[in-house]
């Protein structure tokens, strides 16, 4: 089957596109430049520049539309919720004009992406979540300064979002607050780029996930792992990490949560969990994440299962992995050094690593480890991860 991996420099491009042409399919990376990691390894059958869809939605559908004109069949397989939208949104267009797509109903995809509809559906189905306050005005984030418990965290209600203009638009990162004073002025910064914000109690404690290839609202593939380091140490984007038994409890309400939003195809579900105290949920990611390359080193191939089920229909069950698998992402570990050299953000309430450990712990190599990007066999992603983080660090730009 042809396959058109989007957002080529993503780490979990570069491991679909590998796993993809390792299982015999004809695998493209795409991305909105005239290159990418992705495009860089010896598994890509060809590289496909395509406009960004933070311009013109419009012109972005007509590429990737264009494409599958001339590989009639091929599946499209979007990394990131900025490609993940304009297609689901337009996939009968897409369709018509020869794409395959592994999506669930675009209305259940957009309750997936909004993280105050899937807090609330959390709550409603008994899994615990932080106390959470929706404000779209200057008055209610007013009345939610006074009413919240501090610290706080205010994120926007979906990472992307499809504006009046129907254009795309990124939200940005969450911002920290210790009393009302800061409360408002974040309000005011993530407000300027979302239509809504979440203001939520502050949990502490380590991220985790548990990941899922769905079929119809039925479980088909799963995995866990715990986070050793983040790029940032505040809980996000995991640098290492080692793979784990999934949590019966962290499953229960997964798939209670995927089930009622009717999921098909892969998602994340992420937690806050505390030593003696039950995970906490925090937000649904419907679609495939930056960790990708563990599970598949793990023995979880989630692309090529993805594309079996597109091919056929469905796929068996695939329970099974081997716990106590290690993955490094080398420029997320040396940029996990740099952010604890820099300190914790402004307002940021909870425990922050200590520079000269994690110097250490960084600088330590640790036998058995893989890596996201790096293989002897296809060295060449590596190398473009880092000339792509300096080349964006050059011209401005966000390496986030």
């Amino acid at each position: 089957m042809n396959v058109l991996v989007l957002d080529g420099n993503q780490n979990q491009a570069v491991a679909s596109v590998r796993s993809l042409a390792r299982a015999g399919h004809t695998v493209f990376a795409g991305e909105a430049a005239s290159w990418s990691k992705a495009s860089w390894s010896r598994a890509s059958s060809g590289a496909f520049r395509y406009p960004s869809p933070q311009g013109p939605i419009d012109a972005f559908v007509q590429a990737i539309a264009a494409f599958v004109r001339e590989r009639p069949g091929t599946l499209v397989l979007p990394m990131t919720e900025a490609t993940t939208l304009p297609l689901s949104a337009h996939r009968d267009f897409l369709i018509s004009a020869g794409a395959r797509l592994v999506l669930p109903d675009h209305s259940d995809l957009l309750r997936a992406f909004d993280k105050s509809e899937t807090t609330r559906l959390a709550a409603s189905l008994g899994v615990p979540v932080p106390k959470t306050v929706v404000v779209t005005s200057s008055e209610q984030a007013r009345d939610a300064a006074q009413s919240m418990r501090y610290p706080v965290v205010l994120k926007p209600a979906a990472s992307e979002e499809l504006s009046p203009d129907g254009n795309l638009r990124t939200a940005g990162r969450p911002r920290y607050a210790r009393d009302s004073a800061e409360c408002a002025a974040a309000f005011r910064d993530i407000r300027s780029r979302s239509s809504a914000v979440l203001v939520q109690e502050f949990v502490e404690g380590e991220g985790t996930g548990y990941f899922a290839l769905m079929h119809h609202r039925e479980l088909r593939a799963e995995f866990a792992h715990r986070r050793i380091r983040d790029v940032h140490p505040t809980g996000s984007g995991s640098a290492v990490r080692v793979s784990i038994a999934v949590d019966p409890e962290i499953r229960r309400c997964s798939l209670a949560i995927l089930s009622a939003l009717r999921w098909h195809g892969v998602a994340m579900v992420e937690y806050r969990e505390k030593a003696g105290s039950p995970a906490v949920f925090m937000e649904v990611n419907g679609r495939f994440w930056h960790s990708l390359p563990l599970a598949c080193y793990a023995g979880v191939d989630f692309p090529a299962l993805l594309v079996q089920m597109a091919e056929h229909g469905d796929v068996p069950p695939n329970h099974g992995y081997r716990s106590g698998t290690r993955c490094r992402w080398l420029l997320g570990d040396v940029r996990h050094l740099a952010e604890v050299w820099k300190g914790p953000p402004s307002g940021y309430p909870g425990t922050y690593p200590g520079r000269l450990h994690t110097l250490l712990q960084v600088l330590t190599p640790v036998p058995g480890t893989y890596h996201d990007l790096f293989q002897w066999r296809d060295p060449l992603p590596e190398c473009a991860d880092w000339l792509n983080f300096f080349k964006r660090l050059l011209g401005g730009r966000s390496a986030a």
